[in-house]
């Protein structure tokens, strides 16, 4: 497990949410507002949220806009990663990485199957990284985005967790970087 090093400063970083769905809208968009209000509550800034449709042109359309912009450092995606004939986010996501993180979509089953059994098999989480932006999909529930935040980005997105973090990528500064492993 993970720790937290009292000696390094936490660094907020700027964050986007996207949120792939045909029916959710601004008011109605519950695991957008999860997500917002965990990266605040963590100390981290919004810097974009959005709301398309589960079309993979549209998704990496948003999404390529948010990785050329050097002021995004991580990109949270809810939605789109089930098994119906709608689901594209991974389709849309995987060309664009540079590097996949493969462990992230092991994780959150291995987590998720605590809290809802074997039907995590149906979440295709993915993540990876983009320009140096790093970028977490899960499933539009409120729930799977909590239990994503809570169990693994959060630490992930605080440059004081280690061994290592994504803060450390995205935003580099040599008196944080990466420790071995004792």
């Amino acid at each position: 497990m993970g720790h937290i090093k009292k000696d390094v400063e936490f660094r907020a970083i700027n964050i986007a949410v996207l949120t792939v769905s045909d029916t959710r809208t601004k008011q109605t968009d519950s695991s957008g507002d999860v997500l917002q209000s965990n990266i605040e509550l963590a100390g981290h800034q919004v810097a974009d949220r959005a709301i398309v449709i589960d079309d993979i042109y549209k998704i990496r359309a948003c999404v390529s806009q948010w990785i050329a912009d050097s002021q995004v450092h991580a990109i949270l995606i809810t939605g789109g990663t089930g098994f119906t004939s709608r689901d594209s986010t991974p389709e849309a996501m995987l060309p664009l990485f540079d590097k996949e993180i493969a462990g992230y979509g092991e994780l959150f089953r291995a987590v998720s199957y605590q809290e809802i059994g074997t039907s995590t098999i149906q979440s295709r989480a993915v993540a990876g990284v983009a320009n140096k932006t790093v970028i977490f999909c899960m499933p539009g529930s409120p729930n799977a985005c909590r239990t994503a935040w809570d169990k693994i980005i959060c630490q992930q997105l605080d440059v004081r967790h280690r061994p290592c973090n994504f803060v450390e990528m995205v935003m580099p500064m040599d008196a944080s970087a990466c420790e071995t492993r004792d």
